[in-house]
């Protein structure tokens, strides 16, 4: 994302602006630079404030609103801006660039850990339209981050003034759309790290590389990899004697790629062991495995002497890991416009227009056959004497039935290539009628999405390309020697080193999806102070007030996939994609009120309640009613009790209603009744559709994944949510402010489905759910398409989260004109993180935990950010940001029996983590402003665990979207303004 920013404005400068600023600062506990006080001003502007539609003088509200500044943007350093909000302690790291495998190309943000579909994001205080046919959450990537004036986060529900999808909380984008001059800005940043893992991978890979040079080697020290770059120009001037504005934005942003064989803790893919980790992999390697189904042995050839062998697990695993991007290469270009006018005293037209065109791609490791069965004759020519004599094809007229599982080392690694490009319109008018003021608006806004799916075998050709006959000497398929197919080219996976470029022609095709989202809506509010008409309660300065509005939705998805994609013909792709098409519309109606009591009296220096209700009406015959209440109380001027209470809706979103059936992937340590020796007895084992025959030999999965069926479900329900926050605001002194707010968010008749994990283990315990699994005819779960659990999307059980938001701003101007200091925090104590899957069979809590199927990514207990900062009378300043994230456990050792289970010693703990970063500003001249940093200055490796994978945002043996991993990230910003 693009990272170019404003010029940061002196902190000295004594204006209304930053007034204001200070005003959201003090009462939000931001993670702000601290600044001077600003004077009294004669007129405080009222201003909008996220989560009401009510202006109010200040950002006092009754639900606990945090901030991040402009300066906090260009101090933190980051160039994305799905970073710099996961940086938050109530934010979790979901869709973001260092996702690979299962990314979405795509950036999104998941408040207090309830799913980016339970977050709402906005821009400008409205909505922002569903960025991608399968992601369907607002794509931060559409927001120029050297256009962000601020960022508004409200963590609480807030449906009744947003409408659906708010019931974590609200992300609200302020853009600058005011701007005077030109300003250029340019940003570089980039990573250095030491090889020097403390739990010894390095060591581990060079064990390996002595039989397996090819694929494991230790990267050495790296002195400047992952580049990121930015370029943007902002322009804006007054016009018409100031009635008017008109602000453009140009932006263009180029992320190098990073290789997870880039870094020791990557370069194999782990597997855990007791107290110690070793490099496992998968089972579809470089050298081939054939499964004889006549026997159920298994062969490969020997890396060094190419004969024909057993195979070796620990030593025949493909190392997948090196050949997956860790950060996406990414290219952006972003435009942006606005324009206002005062027409007339009481009517001022606004537009806002907003252009993404980004391309991002991401890499896993290269594609092959995953598991095909072909039958295989003794006159095949390319078969040695020795695979002969494996499969027991002792004449030219035997055969046998195999599983063919070859990794096409020589085609390269399966990228798909993610395309986003994004228009964004908006146009209104607002002002007043008499004692009343409106806002009427129109928005417009559309998502054009393509991925193509690059060196994928096509699973009708592999069978074909291994049914090899001689023909006059020559190795012919045996569809092109009868006309069948006359362009097959036969694929020889007998031997190493024997795969040509015309064998990968006919193989390998492309997948190509296209598709995209719309939106479109039109509304209009009408606010008022009914003190203007008396109605004024006696103790009170202000009167009611009250804002009434009315709006019109409309949301539609496509996607159409090519043959190829819609089949699932592309072998590793993980299933069909079928087409999706689907649309709704919603028409709302809603208000708000805010009822002064008291002021300026004892004990009340204030006292306000305030409601809010909307009645939603959906084309999917959906009816949902949500509303609000809080009370804000300051019974002394230094002191503010604050407290909300929302019932709000969450309606199933288009991809929940929509999306065609088809395979996915889900993480499971082990199948239960796979192995020599299952973990199942055969009794139970029998009731998820293992025969006799199969017990105690069906294959496991070597990489841990497995196939589910998922897919929409048009009759879902709406989910319903309670949520409560309470609040203490205190401000003994004009430089320091501290809060503490309590909330608990509680949704019942969640979307989701039911795990994998759930399904397999109520069977086998109690035989529940045993007709969603269906094994396939080798008794898989993984190895064949049709070996799956169906996990379709229903209305299930419910979820619960709740804790504690503590902050705190602190300025002190030294003496001797050495300048100020400003200390702030922000922090969050997760108190709870609870999960019923299905109503009746109980709940676990994921506090203090992680895990690959159940409670994802980590999940820690406390999680804080605090920065220092000097501001001098020298023209520079330094700030030191201390970043904290709790220690957290494998879910397995829960005393929950819903997660507890076997671990490994090595990976029950990710330790607490800690990262120091320093940044500097230097105004070189007023037009000049250069800055820099480093971000994980001591260069802390992330933990690491061989307990994720796509399904839970993880990559590379950790959780890059929530720890460091890339080691110390070096940024430098240079702003000229004129």
């Amino acid at each position: 994302m693009s990272n170019y920013k404003q010029p940061a404005k002196s902190f000295r400068r004594k204006t209304c602006v930053i007034a204001t600023e200070i005003a959201i600062s003090l009462m939000a506990a931001p993670l702000a630079f601290a600044q001077q006080a600003a004077p009294k001003t004669e007129k405080v502007e009222k201003i909008e404030i996220t989560g009401t539609r009510l202006p109010a003088p200040n950002l006092e509200g009754p639900s606990p609103v945090s901030v991040i500044t402009a300066e906090d943007i260009k101090i933190d350093g980051t160039m994305n801006v799905e970073n710099l909000l996961n940086s938050m302690p109530q934010v979790f790291a979901d869709q973001n660039s260092t996702v690979s495998n299962g990314a979405s190309g795509t950036a999104t943000v998941n408040l207090r850990g309830l799913g980016t579909n339970r977050t709402l994001v906005l821009m400008n205080g409205r909505r922002m339209p569903l960025g991608d046919t399968t992601t369907v959450a607002p794509d931060l990537n559409q927001i120029p981050a050297a256009l962000i004036k601020r960022v508004e986060i409200l963590t609480g529900g807030a449906g009744a003034v947003y409408g659906s999808d708010a019931v974590a909380g609200v992300v609200n984008f302020i853009m600058n759309d005011k701007f005077q001059g030109v300003q250029i800005d340019a940003n570089q940043s980039w990573n250095s790290h030491q090889q020097d893992n403390p739990k010894g991978v390095a060591d581990i890979i060079n064990g390996r590389a002595a039989t397996n040079p090819a694929e494991f080697q230790v990267p050495g020290n790296k002195s400047s990899d992952g580049r990121i770059g930015d370029l943007a120009i902002t322009m804006g001037s007054n016009f018409a004697d100031g009635k008017g504005n008109g602000t453009v934005f140009f932006g263009y942003h180029n992320a190098d790629a990073l290789l997870q064989s880039e870094r020791d803790f990557s370069a194999c893919a782990l597997a855990a062991s007791g107290s110690s980790f070793s490099c496992g992999g998968s089972g579809t390697s470089a050298t081939g495995r054939v499964t004889n189904l006549a026997d159920g042995r298994v062969w490969t050839n020997d890396r060094t002497t190419n004969a024909t062998r057993r195979y070796n697990n620990s030593l025949d695993q493909y190392n997948f890991g090196p050949t997956n991007y860790y950060q996406r290469p990414d290219e952006r270009y972003t435009a942006a416009a606005y324009a206002n006018y005062d027409i007339t005293p009481q009517a001022k037209i606004y537009a806002e227009f907003n252009f993404m065109d980004d391309r991002s791609i991401g890499q896993v490791a290269p594609g092959g056959i995953f598991g095909n069965i072909a039958t295989i004759y003794g006159d095949n020519p390319l078969l040695s004497a020795g695979w002969r004599s494996a499969l027991g094809l002792n004449s030219a007229t035997d055969s046998t039935d195999v599983v063919v599982q070859r990794r096409n080392v020589e085609g390269g690694g399966r990228q798909s290539d993610y395309r986003h490009t994004s228009y964004r319109e908006v146009l209104g008018v607002k002002g007043d009628i008499g004692k009343w003021s409106y806002d009427v608006y129109m928005e417009a806004a559309k998502v054009i999405v393509s991925q193509t799916q690059q060196n994928y075998f096509m699973d009708d050709r592999i069978n074909r390309a291994l049914d090899v006959v001689n023909v006059n000497g020559q190795a012919v398929c045996r569809t092109a020697a009868n006309g069948t197919d006359p362009n097959c080219v036969p694929y020889n996976v007998w031997s190493n080193g024997a795969v040509t470029p015309a064998m990968l022609s006919y193989l390998q095709a492309p997948g190509i999806q296209t598709g995209g989202t719309q939106q479109a809506f039109y509304g209009g509010t009408l606010t008022a102070d009914l003190g203007d008409y008396g109605w004024k309660l006696p103790q009170a300065q202000s009167g009611v007030g009250v804002a009434l509005g009315a709006e019109r939705r409309t949301e539609k998805v496509d996607l159409l996939p090519d043959g190829n994609v819609a089949t699932g013909n592309l072998s590793g792709s993980g299933g069909p994609t079928p087409p999706l098409d689907g649309k709704y519309t919603v028409n709302e109606y809603f208000g708000e009120m805010r009822l002064p009591i008291l002021d300026g009296v004892k004990g009340a220096e204030s006292l306000s309640a305030s409601g809010s209700i909307r009645h939603s009406s959906y084309s999917t015959g959906n009816s949902t009613n949500t509303w609000g209440l809080g009370l804000d109380w300051a019974p002394v001027k230094t002191a503010r009790l604050r407290g909300s209470y929302q019932s709000a809706v969450r309606a199933p979103n288009l991809v929940e209603l929509y999306q065609a059936q088809g395979n996915n992937l889900f993480d499971m340590d082990s199948d239960p009744c796979a192995g020599p020796t299952p973990t199942a007895t055969r009794v139970e084992c029998a009731r998820t559709g293992v025969t006799a025959a199969q017990y105690g030999t069906i294959q496991d999965s070597p990489a841990g994944q497995y196939n589910f069926l998922q897919g929409g479900n048009p009759e879902l329900k709406p989910e319903e949510a309670k949520t409560y926050t309470i609040g203490f605001v205190w401000t003994p002194m004009r430089n320091f402010s501290a809060t503490v707010d309590y909330y608990d968010i509680k949704i019942d008749r969640t979307i989701s489905i039911v795990s994998p994990t759930t399904t397999l283990s109520q069977c086998l315990s109690n035989g529940a759910f045993c007709d969603l699994i269906h094994r396939d005819t080798l008794g898989t779960l993984w190895l064949l398409n049709d070996g799956r659990i169906t996990a379709t999307n229903q209305n299930l059980g419910g979820t619960e989260t709740s804790g504690i938001d503590v902050g705190f701003n602190y300025s002190y101007r030294m003496t001797n004109g050495y300048g100020s200091l400003g200390l702030n925090m922000i922090g969050t104590w997760l108190q709870k993180l609870e999960t019923e899957e299905i109503k009746g069979l109980g709940k676990y809590d994921c506090v203090g935990l992680y895990g690959a199927n159940k409670c994802g990514s980590p999940n820690p207990e406390w999680r804080h950010k605090m920065r220092g900062t000097w501001t001098t009378p020298w023209n520079w300043d330094l700030a030191l940001t201390w970043r904290y994230l709790g220690e957290v456990e494998v879910q397995e050792t829960s005393s929950n029996p819903l997660l507890a289970g076997g671990y490994n010693e090595i990976e029950k703990t990710l330790s607490s983590q800690n990262y120091i970063d320093i940044a500097g500003s230097w105004n070189v001249t007023k037009q000049f402003t250069l800055r820099g940093g480093i971000n994980n200055m001591l260069d802390r490796d992330p933990p690491l665990t061989s307990q994720q994978g796509p399904s839970v945002f993880g990559n590379g043996n950790t959780f890059p979207g929530t720890y460091d991993s890339f080691g110390r990230h070096w940024f430098v910003n240079a702003t000229y303004k004129f």
